[in-house]
């Protein structure tokens, strides 16, 4: 379970956020458009693509790659990117089998298109880790299944529900290829559905964080490593975005410590914990301050 005293800051976050929001949405689109080559950067990195956060960037804004990429790498970043632009258009966009093969047709068409829009058929099994999904001949109930649990869960928290919805629907695996960027796409669509900003799950702490969070829920049937995951990365998020929505002069992290005469080590502590309101851009830790 999400701790008491996350679920306060993200509901004081949240509600400050609301507030500062209305007649500044052109700013907050300019974060989002900001933002995207590292969510794109980001998701297919932890699914072993070679591409760096610049080289992203550049094929994103159509610009030429110092180095040869293959055309599926090259495919994967702008094909995640169309559906994340796709989703971003449709904050309301309903969470259905039907809605979820159209988000893997653009996904994967042009890269493997005899599997792309279509769950796993007969035969065709996949595995996660050392983990076998389950049989193609099930993963459409099993699917249907999980959005009714889901849609129907009015109880439990909301970080708490949609850890356990992409739990569930990497644990299913319904797609040959593709399931990690789908899930971590559906995420963030989620959140948009509680009227939340996106969030980044990271390349860089996927062996210490978003991997082990697999291993328990398999395991353990918990889902308190990716639940904990969500509510940092929601956080930090929501951080980001107060910031700027407040006219704070955006500095990084390394400089703000030599200003203020603290230890860098211990402010990048409290970053990683969110007890400061420190947010990354790019990879790099940053913090706003009063001009």
């Amino acid at each position: 379970m999400i701790s008491s005293a996350h679920k306060t800051l993200i509901n004081d976050l949240k509600r400050k956020f609301e507030r500062l929001k209305p007649g500044k949405e052109s700013l907050l689109a300019l974060i989002e458009e900001a933002e995207l080559p590292e969510l794109v950067y980001n998701s297919n990195a932890i699914e072993n693509s070679t591409l760096t956060l610049k080289e992203t960037e550049k094929i994103l804004l159509e610009q030429e790659v110092m180095r040869d990429v293959s055309v599926r790498e090259l495919f994967e970043a702008k094909n995640l990117a169309r559906v994340m632009e796709y989703l971003r258009s449709k904050p309301r966009y309903e969470l259905s089998i039907k809605n979820i093969l159209l988000l893997h047709q653009m996904l994967i068409g042009g890269i493997k298109d005899s599997i792309a829009g279509r769950l796993r058929k007969p035969g065709e099994y996949v595995r996660v880790g050392t983990h076998i999904a389950p049989a193609p001949e099930h993963v459409h109930q099993l699917l249907e299944n999980l959005l009714i649990d889901y849609q129907s869960n009015l109880d439990d928290y909301f970080l708490e529900r949609i850890a356990k919805f992409h739990l569930e629907f990497e644990r299913i695996h319904p797609f040959c290829d593709g399931n990690g960027r789908i899930g971590r796409v559906l995420i963030n669509q989620q959140m948009a559905q509680f009227g939340l900003p996106p969030v980044v799950i990271r390349n860089k702490g996927k062996r210490e964080h978003y991997y082990p969070a697999f291993a328990e829920y398999i395991d353990d049937q918990s889902a308190e490593k990716l639940e904990r995951l969500l509510a940092l990365a929601l956080i930090e998020s929501l951080h980001k975005r107060l910031a700027y929505l407040q006219g704070l002069e955006i500095v990084d992290l390394s400089d703000y410590a030599q200003q203020s005469e603290k230890s860098i080590h211990s402010l990048l502590n409290a970053a990683r914990r969110q007890t400061i309101p420190a947010f990354r851009e790019k990879g790099t830790w940053k913090i706003g301050v009063e001009r």
